[in-house]
């Protein structure tokens, strides 16, 4: 099979879909792989690296984009990259379609194979969105706390604090690999935590972890509210398989909270779990509503780029030497976890989430 690599294009996406020991593997079994001049340098990999594990470089994206028949990204393609799909290729990356309706209309009309990283399935896990999810829950409390300084316009408080002053109070919205990463992270900088979930399972799992050293709560709404408003940090870290995020804190519920305060929306991939919540990018990472920060960065994992590429590359490849050596219609027929990932295939909306989100026809992947 011919692969292909290009060079992420989002603002300050530094991470790269593939590692030159994984070009290496791959060539090792007879594949070709094209890789775009610079698309490793963010996350520290030369293109000599790439050459010398046996990748070819492109003279261009377009030459990259018509060579190959798999093109692995890591974020989802931009509006500058949509004309450059042919008919049947096969994408492979962080889609979040469910969030962007003219992507999903882009990729239905360019005929392509789209397999997103977040909805593939492994024995009913989400293998490639967990080790993004754990970097991006970690980044969470430490970018919270940073806005939380006075110079950054927040309230001035210290998350752990010192003796004789209260610490700062941490909301996360969600336990799952999101919340208990940033759970873990809060903790130790020494907040009062107030964990919110609906699966109880999972809050008795967190508290008789930290043996009752944070507060766990059932997803009530009056409760939700209640937490949000007394925050000093709040994190969403809601997640709906393939769907967009529902709206648990809505702008009333914003506008009350302690001015100077800090939201970090974690689902912003899949919209957003705030009414008040917006996309932002590195270069320009906060607003504020009602005096409350907003930090909605979609690509938080990006200015991590070689902890984050290393991790990625650990849970993609695995499917990616099943798709080049099966071949990917293959591979997608005998393996239920990787169907499971199709969102978009021959002109189709294969992924119901995404359909209903959009109001489009669901036509199961036959």
């Amino acid at each position: 099979m011919i692969i292909g690599v290009p060079k992420e294009i989002k603002d300050h996406e530094f991470r790269v879909s593939l590692t030159p020991d994984g070009v290496r593997m791959l060539c090792a079994s007879g594949h070709t792989v094209w890789v775009e001049p610079s698309a490793g340098e963010g996350s520290g990999f030369a293109d000599e690296e790439y050459q010398k594990a046996g990748a070819r470089l492109a003279g261009s994206k377009a030459q990259l984009f018509q060579e190959a028949e798999l093109i692995l990204k890591v974020k989802e393609p931009l509006p500058s990259e949509y004309g450059l799909f042919r008919p049947r290729q096969i994408l492979f990356t962080y889609l979040h379609l469910a969030a962007s309706a003219e992507l999903t209309r882009a990729l239905v009309e360019a005929r392509v194979t789209a397999i997103a990283y977040e909805t593939t399935e492994q024995n009913g896990a989400l293998p490639m969105l967990r080790p993004m999810s754990e970097i991006a829950g970690r980044m969470a409390v430490q970018v919270g706390a940073r806005y939380l300084e006075r110079s950054q316009g927040g309230r001035g408080v210290l998350l752990g604090a010192v003796p004789g002053v209260e610490s700062a109070t941490v909301v996360i919205l969600g336990a799952g690999v999101v919340g208990s990463a940033a759970t873990r992270i809060a903790v130790g900088m020494g907040a009062q935590v107030t964990v919110i979930n609906q699966d109880l399972s999972r809050l008795h799992y967190l508290d008789d972890l930290y043996r009752g050293r944070i507060v766990t709560l059932a997803a009530n709404q009056s409760w939700i509210d209640r937490a949000v408003e007394n925050g000093d940090l709040v994190i969403g870290a809601v997640l709906v398989r393939g769907a967009r995020a529902p709206k648990l804190v809505s702008q009333s519920v914003v506008s009350r909270m302690k001015r100077g305060s800090v939201i970090v929306d974690v689902s912003v991939d899949q919209g957003g779990c705030f009414e008040t919540t917006r996309p932002t990018t590195h270069s320009d990472p906060v607003y504020q509503v009602n005096g409350v920060l907003h930090y909605c960065v979609a690509n938080m994992p990006g200015i991590v780029p070689r902890t984050s590429t290393l991790a990625l590359t650990n849970a993609t490849l695995p499917f990616i030497v099943r798709m080049a050596s099966a071949g990917a219609e293959k591979a997608i027929r005998s393996d239920p976890g990787l169907r499971s990932g199709v969102n978009v295939a021959d002109g189709k909306v294969t992924c119901k989430a995404v359909a209903d989100a959009h109001g489009l026809r669901y036509e199961p992947l036959a």
